[in-house]
């Protein structure tokens, strides 16, 4: 079974940092691409980031780029977004996926995802 579980929200200041985690299971972590995506507060979701399987090739939304960083450790079957410089329009629901394909691809309807780590930035 795919298991995608999200760490590392909370409340930031505009300008500050924060490392979002995923946790991954129950699919070959290494073989498989994967994105982050966002939902904020009566919006639909979001494409933010997206990073192949072996790590190689990274992909942003322009609302991101220069800002957002992602990674992955494929020894530990984690993902991670590094966001910096956060806006206060940075504030959703964070949520990582994959659709188990090697390259990156966005299909919200087919799509694994978590049950998302909570971003909120404000002052």
């Amino acid at each position: 079974e795919v298991t995608l579980v999200e760490s590392g929200g909370g409340l930031v200041q505009p300008g500050g940092s924060l490392r979002l985690s995923c946790a991954a299971s129950g699919f070959i972590f290494s073989r498989s691409a994967m994105n982050w995506v966002r939902q904020a507060p009566g919006k639909g979701l979001e494409w933010v980031s997206g990073i192949n399987a072996g790590g190689s090739g990274t992909e942003y939304a322009d609302s991101g780029k220069g800002r957002f960083t992602i990674s992955r450790d494929n020894a530990k079957n984690m993902l991670y977004l590094q966001l910096n410089i956060l806006k206060t329009e940075d504030t959703a629901m964070y949520y990582c996926s994959t659709n188990l394909q090697p390259y990156i691809i966005y299909s919200p309807s087919t799509d694994y995802r978590g049950r998302g780590t909570q971003v909120t930035v404000s002052s």
